[in-house]
């Protein structure tokens, strides 16, 4: 018999305290089973409860605990079907009788019924099939949660294609999100879902758009062909995502290189930037494709080309001499991107110092501030241009003083000049450069 200290425990909810007892005695779980059967419900209920906390431990349970699901007490029920989801696969024995409650009365129940059916995955057809029926059921949660346990039998749950379809025309954002999520664990199977997503692309609710273009992306190949020609729709959300999902997926792909370097041209700023970035995230192959678009005779786009190149590390190297040249470029915006870019590619740019010492003098100050930014990021190599960071520590803007000072901190050169010159700046008229001066100095250990 139970001991009546370990009873009270659980009559007083003490699950903190039993859970230690079970952990130095696994035979007391012997005891919390037999008081299943107790006619007091808070000992009862909190027996469940604890069993549930033990999960898998609490294996041997199993008959007594789907016995308890048959209880009057519909809290007493809904805590059961909970602790059986606790317990995992284990519990697949509790299958036939937790996909009977799929309809029962009580929503709390129903909803506890469709989660622990998913978290105990065991592939049946009993389960599938409660979780095809609660799609339908009235309460949204009940839908949304049966949507996503059925994304946890991922291909084997291709019998629910058409439901999960049909969930994708909910009412409820929630459940179009949780169909369209699980459409993606589906796979390749779900490609008969292709002309319903490519629909729910747009969808008012940006998270059901958000899922559509994951579920998509994890397609790959298969949905290829049909994207190739819906990147080119009406809709300026339906390009985008269709361009956002190529991106995700990284296929080095002649047809979706094409497709998004013809995006860059879009008349939507934000589609021509997604196609720069979905370029980008194909990495190296896309290189030779961003190298030609550098040609483009809008500003903009060359613009956006020189930031995607500028995220790309070491897959850019091919194309440093290119972005080089665009330090040249006749118009600002290009030659300040061209700078931010090199300086984000670092150490990979290391070519480009001398490049951008020289615009150092350019005409722009955004393009002069974004070059000192730059050699300071590129580290040690740019020590080969000190000088000419220690002449722009004389501009007459206070941004190029300060930035050039924190350059020649980063680049720390083995040049006799930086030190007198930035001691120089300590008297200098901006309270701004004089801090970043100190700061400057005492990072390269002058006190």
């Amino acid at each position: 018999m139970i001991s009546a200290s370990l009873e009270k425990l659980l009559r007083d909810a003490r699950i903190d305290l039993v859970l230690a007892r079970v952990e130095k005695d696994p035979n007391v779980i012997n005891d919390i089973i037999e008081q299943l059967n107790s006619d007091i419900r808070s000992i009862k209920f909190n027996a469940i409860l604890v069993l549930g906390e033990l999960g898998k431990k609490s294996e041997s349970a199993l008959s007594e605990l789907i016995e308890c699901l048959a209880d009057n007490d519909w809290s007493i029920c809904r805590e059961t079907v909970r602790t059986l989801g606790k317990m995992g696969n284990v519990a697949e024995n509790a299958i036939s009788e937790l996909s009977k409650l799929v309809k029962d009365d009580e929503v709390s129940i129903r909803i506890e019924v469709v989660i622990s059916l998913g978290k105990i995955g065991f592939i049946s057809d009993e389960a599938i099939s409660a979780l095809i029926t609660a799609l339908k059921d009235k309460n949204e949660e009940v839908r949304t949660e049966a949507a996503n346990s059925l994304g946890y039998f991922k291909s084997e749950a291709y019998i629910a294609i058409p439901a999960l379809i049909n969930a994708i025309k909910d009412y409820s954002w929630a459940v179009r999100t949780a169909a369209v999520n699980t459409l993606a664990q589906v796979g390749k199977d779900a490609l008969n879902a292709l002309p319903v997503l490519l629909k729910a692309l747009e969808d008012k609710d940006w998270r059901v758009r958000k899922a559509v273009i994951y579920t998509l992306s994890e397609m790959g190949s298969n949905a290829v062909p049909t994207l190739l020609i819906y990147i080119e729709h009406y809709s300026p959300i339906v390009r985008k995502s269709i361009i956002e999902a190529f991106g995700e997926m990284k296929l080095a792909d002649s047809e979706i290189l094409e497709k998004l370097t013809l995006a860059l041209d879009d008349r939507k700023k934000g589609i021509r930037g997604r196609a720069a970035d979905a370029i980008r995230s194909i990495g190296k192959p896309a290189i030779k494709t961003l190298i030609e678009a550098l040609n483009h005779p809008n500003k903009n786009v060359v613009s956006l080309v020189v930031w995607a190149m500028g995220k790309m590390g070491d897959d850019a190297l091919e194309a440093i001499p290119e972005i080089i040249k665009m330090l040249k470029y006749p118009k600002t915006i290009v030659r300040v991107e061209t700078a931010r870019a090199l300086g984000n590619l670092g150490s990979v740019a290391s070519d480009s110092v001398f490049a951008l010492a020289e615009a150092l003098n350019d005409q722009k100050l955004r393009v002069r501030s974004e070059a000192a930014i730059a050699l300071g990021k590129i580290g040690i190599s740019a020590s080969k241009v000190s000088t000419e960071l220690v002449n722009a520590l004389n501009d007459k803007r206070a941004e190029i003083r300060w930035r050039a000072a924190e350059a020649l901190a980063k680049i720390k050169p083995d040049d006799p000049n930086v030190i007198p010159s930035l001691k120089k700046l300590l008297e200098d008229k901006s309270d701004l450069v004089v801090t970043i001066a100190l700061d400057s100095l005492e990072r390269l250990g002058v006190s």
